[in-house]
């Protein structure tokens, strides 16, 4: 056991450290007795680098499906591609409308402290165009994710790889970890399709598969692997459509198939930094989840108020600490 289980044993035991330290014993006793975890990855965590840790995460079985938002997606492949020719903006909290301009004319696209240049963006989305041209034509449909893949495949692309070891979609694409990308088209390659479609470069929308088949594929995921004890985990980071979209699975199941006996999510760990009292469902707290046929009154809850890109690096460690152990 290293440094990190016994550092947040011994230091973090109060507040939203306290729930931090129970919502990993709880991540652990839930991976122990067989359960497996699903994870919703809102924000832009992935130009945040979280595959750092997400990636050996998944690698070492602590993940087993992912509702992530097309941002998310096509970021870590814009790292994965491109990442060493990200710019570093270190003031970027005080940065003129004239700088942030400057950036536009520039070809570079701002996420916080990180400037993406549009050239990655670009390359990517060649890539994908000509997938999704192919399967137009075709009369095949595929979702965005199966896209992805399929560039994690080519040779052509993996010889402009940078950090492979920090790419959770080439973790997950090796663990045969299943996507879902819920509100894909609000995303650079989502609206690039859009106007690809718009402009007749590609004949038809649906070579894409929309979001209420994503839906279908997920009610059936989860019902093939929700056993009763201790069943499927829950982790959500942050909020928004990517929490929001898998988590309703249960009540879908419950309610509007009347399927009664399928468990509902066996646990549930939700890091955010919102609050209920501004009525937004991303500071929704786990007890109102039980109303809504999502979570049990016996099922383990937390919530993490705090920084998603502080807390699930620790969360992560600790899992694969005690995991690693065994």
């Amino acid at each position: 056991m290293t440094g990190i289980h016994t550092f947040i044993e011994e230091n973090y035991r109060h507040f939203n450290a306290g729930q931090l330290r129970d919502a990993a014993r709880g991540y652990v006793q839930h991976l122990r007795a067989g359960g497996r975890m699903f994870l919703s990855l809102a924000g832009a965590m992935s130009t945040a680098e979280i595959g750092t840790i997400l990636a050996p995460a998944i690698r070492g079985g602590l993940i087993h499906g992912i509702s992530c938002t097309g941002a998310n997606l096509e970021e870590d492949m814009f790292r994965l591609v491109g990442g060493r020719s990200y710019h570093w903006i270190p003031e970027w909290q005080t940065l003129s409308p004239q700088v942030e301009r400057q950036m536009y004319e520039g070809g570079i696209s701002r996420v916080t402290d990180t400037g993406i240049p549009e050239s990655v963006m670009a390359m990517i989305e060649d890539e994908l165009f000509i997938r999704w041209e192919a399967a137009a034509n075709s009369g095949r449909s595929a979702f965005p994710v199966d896209f992805i893949f399929d560039l994690l495949r080519d040779p052509a692309v993996q010889r402009h790889f940078q950090d492979t070891a920090g790419s959770w979609l080439l973790a997950a694409q090796e663990r045969n970890v299943p996507i879902w990308t819920p509100g894909w088209e609000d995303s650079s390659t989502g609206n690039a399709f859009t106007a690809a479609v718009m402009r007749g470069d590609i004949s038809r929308h649906d070579c894409v598969r929309p979001g209420t088949e994503a839906m279908a594929t997920l009610v059936r995921w989860y019902m093939e692997h929700c056993d009763p004890a201790p069943g499927l985990g829950f982790l959500q980071v942050g909020g928004g459509i990517a929490g929001d979209f898998a988590i309703c699975v249960t009540p879908l199941i419950l309610k509007e198939l009347q399927l009664k006996d399928t468990p509902v999510w066996g646990y549930f760990c939700q890091i955010t930094d919102a609050v209920p009292t501004y009525g937004g469902y991303s500071g929704a707290p786990p007890n109102e989840k039980i109303t809504w046929g999502k979570v049990h009154e016996t099922t383990p809850r937390f919530s993490i108020n705090s920084d998603a890109t502080i807390v699930l690096p620790l969360l992560l460690a600790y899992v694969m600490d005690e995991i690693a152990t065994e």
